[in-house]
């Protein structure tokens, strides 16, 4: 069983900063793509930001300049680095990953960390 736990989310004002982190555990052989994702209340879950596990990212246009993912592959574990933090990017964010199991590639998810961004 492959297990996805985040933590780092909070309440925060605008223009500061937190940091999200996602570590997959369990039995597999590798972690290939991970990946944030986030929603909004009455909204749909969207992309925030991927990398996978050479290195290259990509960010919605949305977070561009203010967001960073990067990655432990050593521990398994991403992080997204959120600065100048707007009320429009509170939501549920979620952690994802292409999972490396025997029987071939699995994508899991995390249970959800809520951000809060107040005016």
């Amino acid at each position: 069983q492959v297990q996805l736990v985040e933590s780092g989310g909070g309440l925060v004002q605008a223009g500061g900063s937190l940091r999200l982190s996602c570590a997959a555990s369990g039995s597999f052989f590798g972690v290939n793509a991970m990946g944030w994702h986030r929603q909004a209340p009455g909204k749909q879950r969207e992309l925030v930001a991927t990398i996978i596990s050479g290195g290259s990212t990509n960010y919605a246009d949305s977070v561009k300049g203010r967001f960073t993912i990067s990655r432990d592959n050593a521990k398994n574990t991403a992080y997204l680095q959120m600065n100048s933090l707007k009320p429009e990017d509170t939501g549920v964010y979620y952690c994802n990953a292409d999972v490396h199991i025997r029987a071939g590639y699995l994508e899991v998810w995390g249970q959800g960390t809520l951000v809060t961004v107040s005016s």
